[in-house]
């Protein structure tokens, strides 16, 4: 499972997981997804592509639709419905079929992290607040050609609509339970970022403008990540989208509560059934095919014909609920034409195996592995109980060298032990970090420190800890067991607890010691605000750090380069004198594919494989 970092805390995760806010997202094989990098414009090759190949999506030029289908699979989750937004149904399995149908928004992430601007939906211009103290104000305009499927104008609405289900203060005052919309991003975006929304002349407008209570790095990634059509809502709740958005400027508590009803559950769907595209019409490349689900096997989308940018390059493309440990053997036998799996030692061997029946591509991903203390008071890391001596203890026990050397550097030669959180040993500034935040204490083994600092904690022995991980993993498995075979000689008593519901079950409730899990991200800045900050969703441990608090604020509200890398340095020494958790390492990639075909693409990024999948070609 992965747990998509959002743009604002991960839009990145997904505004926070894709990027936008904070949120998790169940998805298959490793981690979790958040998105940590250091500079979001960054144009170094961090994605594994060679020579000066771009890192953007191809031009393809003049290109036609050709009849075909092109299998693929994220794993075997059931898709849920058009809404992949919600706390419930944001995740990597959604994700990858709506990011297909729903709007791509001004900017997306090339195979590195890189932020390009998508010019085919329209365009994003600084009006003021790059320097100086004037406020940070964009100017976006539509695409005059922009339209969902059923012909109505993708404008202003949309974009009013996309703020206000994200929970403003006036709809969602701090002293009630519950959000009225129940979404992944909570109410950040609203409340600190965009507390008064998007302005324009009409609800109908192209253009329209965000002023931002901060100057906040991660603006690119915000507006236009959670996109779904206003007029549908209207319709649904008998009125016109002139009167919808009116509603929102007369902060109309009672109408907005009945468009959230529907927002919440009116797009789910039950298996099988296709979204009626009455009330869910595409706005990117692909829309849903009729009667193209077939509920616990797969479900296949079309080519738009109504859309207005380059065209698929493939007719159809059909995701099948296929379980990962599947996916060799059916890309072998033509049932998978794309796979992604989890790049294990024996993942190359078995891909290597298939001969000229595949491609085969390999690369670094913005994704990292980590182990997470648990700082509730029943853990026996916690303050209350073997404190910093104790995590100090099993920091020195962990063997993040073999760990590497067993099951990374089969993969990836060139893998390491990662020495920090928000930057990558593959970027030009990671050195820098490291150096300024870290001594290498922790990078062997010491048994005798370790032993040490136990009989420190004054904790009796063996102490219990577990370790909890989404299971099946056999990667996460043999991770625990050389662990386990290490600290086990100084003290503790290492207990896997991995488990198919600790995303949603155990992580949430701190029914560990420790959480092995990964990040996963693209080009975000300020994502990782909502890891280690006092109080914040993703803050699942229940860290509190001050000093690490105000860093993150002073980052997320700098648009300066400098700033986000002095900053930067604070924040991950402070993170290893108090140990919040242990780097291991960047993950290594693998996507494999039907030989001969074009425009696959390997990505560093959280998107996956699928970043570009309307630029898949079958050989002809």
């Amino acid at each position: 499972m992965k747990i998509r970092r959002t743009a604002q805390a991960a839009a990145v995760l997904a505004a926070g997981s894709l990027v936008l806010a904070a949120c998790t997202s169940p998805s298959d094989d490793d981690g979790d997804t958040g998105t940590t990098g250091d500079d979001a414009t960054q144009t170094e090759d961090a994605g594994g592509d060679t020579g000066t190949e771009s890192t953007a999506k191809a031009d393809l030029g003049d290109i036609q639709t050709v009849e075909g289908n092109i299998f693929y699979s994220t794993g075997q989750d059931e898709f849920t419905g058009y809404n992949s937004k919600t706390a419930d149904t944001y995740s990597t399995y959604n994700n990858v079929i709506m990011d297909r149908i729903l709007p791509e928004g001004f900017f997306y992430f090339g195979t590195d992290g890189t932020i390009y601007e998508n010019e085919h939906f329209g365009t994003a211009e600084v009006v003021s607040g790059l320097e100086g103290d004037d406020p940070l104000v964009i100017e976006y305009t539509v695409a005059d050609d922009a339209v969902w499927s059923d012909g109505n104008p993708i404008d202003y609405a949309d974009f009013l609509m996309e703020w206000v289900s994200q929970n403003p203060a006036w709809l969602f005052p701090e002293d009630a339970e519950t959000p009225p919309f129940n979404h992944v991003s909570g109410t950040d975006y609203t409340q600190v970022n965009v507390p008064d929304g998007p302005q324009a002349d009409s609800f109908d407008a192209k253009t329209f403008t965000v002023e931002y209570a901060e100057k906040y790095p991660d603006w690119r990634l915000v507006t236009g990540a959670y996109l779904f059509p206003a007029h549908v809502i209207a319709e649904q709740i008998g009125i016109t989208e002139e009167e919808l958005v009116q509603a929102i400027w007369d902060e109309d508590v009672d109408t907005l509560m009945q468009a959230a009803e529907f927002w919440n559950t009116g797009w789910l769907s039950s298996p099988g059934e296709v979204p009626d595209p009455a009330i869910a019409p595409s706005g990117n490349a692909y829309q849903f095919k009729e009667g193209g689900w077939t509920a616990g096997q797969s479900i296949t989308i079309e080519a738009n014909p109504n859309y207005w940018g380059p065209p698929p390059a493939t007719e159809e493309l059909t995701f099948r609920f296929l379980d990962a440990s599947g996916h060799v053997q059916a890309l072998q036998n033509g049932d998978l034409n794309v796979i992604e799996p989890q790049a294990t030692v024996d993942t190359l061997p078995q891909l290597e195996a298939l001969g000229d029946l595949v491609e085969i591509q390999t690369g670094a991903e913005l994704t990292w592995e980590h182990l997470d203390f648990n700082f509730r008071e029943s853990s026996a890391f916690s303050e209350e109980q073997g404190g910093l001596a104790l995590r100090e203890a099993f920091a020195y026990c962990v063997p993040r060298q073999q760990i590497v050397d067993n099951l990374i550097k089969p993969i990836d030669p060139e893998a390491v032990v990662m020495n920090a959180r928000e930057v990558f040993p593959f970027q030009d500034n990671y050195d820098e970090v490291v150096s300024a935040a870290y001594d290498g204490r922790y990078d062997e083994v010491n048994l005798e420190e370790a032993q040490r600092l136990v009989e420190e904690s004054g904790l009796e022995t063996p102490i219990d800890v577990r370790i909890g991980y989404s299971a099946p993993n056999p990667r996460r498995t043999n991770e625990v067991e050389l662990i386990k075979s290490s600290c086990d000689q100084v003290g503790f008593n290492i207990i896997d607890v991995g488990s198919q519901d600790f995303f949603s079950n155990a992580l949430p409730a701190g029914d560990y010691e420790v959480a092995l899990f990964a990040w996963a991200g693209s080009g975000q800045i300020a994502s990782g605000q909502n890891i280690y900050s006092t109080g914040y969703p993703q803050n699942y441990g229940q860290y509190s750090n001050e000093t690490v608090d105000q860093a993150w604020t002073a980052l997320s509200a700098s648009l300066d380069p400098e700033v986000h890398l002095e900053q930067t340095k604070i924040i991950e020494k402070e993170l290893w004198d108090t140990l919040f958790g242990i780097p291991v390492f960047a993950h290594p990639g693998v996507i494999a594919y039907t030989a001969g075909m074009e425009n696959v693409r390997h990505t560093a990024t959280q998107n996956g494989v699928a970043w570009n999948a309307e630029q898949w070609l079958l050989a002809e």
